[in-house]
């Protein structure tokens, strides 16, 4: 199997964990000193870590959707394009867009994960011509 196509149904596998709330093997696709880094700017270091996060996470929220766009590789990297939807236990509810840049170590594992979030409420602010509306709404967390 092409490394390329490995290292997707990793990342597969990651976003699957997440819709399903059950950890399928964090320990294996992650590097015992791996560093994971959120949009939104929370950042995890150590396999245990990201696993405590995962499953604190989950008690609070659910991933609803994960939807993977595309992938790009270059050498040990991998950037993942995906649409993302959550739904918390207060009653919050987060949807945008995103891309995670990974990293991967000689052992095929993710050493190094960081993802970029996009308000996926986009809108042309010159759409009345050339003196820019912006939106009066709270910007997203990212």
């Amino acid at each position: 199997m092409n490394i390329y196509v490995h290292r997707e149904n990793k990342l597969r596998r990651w976003f699957t964990m997440w819709l399903d709330r059950k950890d399928g093997g964090i320990g294996e696709l992650f590097a015992g000193d791996a560093v994971y880094i959120e949009s939104w700017g929370p950042e995890y270091h150590g396999v245990d870590k990201i696993k405590l996060w995962f499953n604190e996470w989950n008690s609070r929220g659910r991933v609803e959707r994960w939807d993977i766009r595309q992938f790009f590789h270059k050498e040990e990297q991998t950037v993942v394009e995906w649409a993302f939807r959550c739904a918390m236990t207060d009653g919050t509810i987060q949807s945008f867009d995103g891309l995670s840049l990974v990293r991967w170590n000689e052992a095929g594992q993710i050493c190094f994960l960081q993802e970029f979030g996009c308000n996926e409420n986009r809108y042309d602010p010159y759409a009345q011509g050339e003196s820019p509306v912006f939106r009066e709404e709270r910007a997203l967390w990212f």
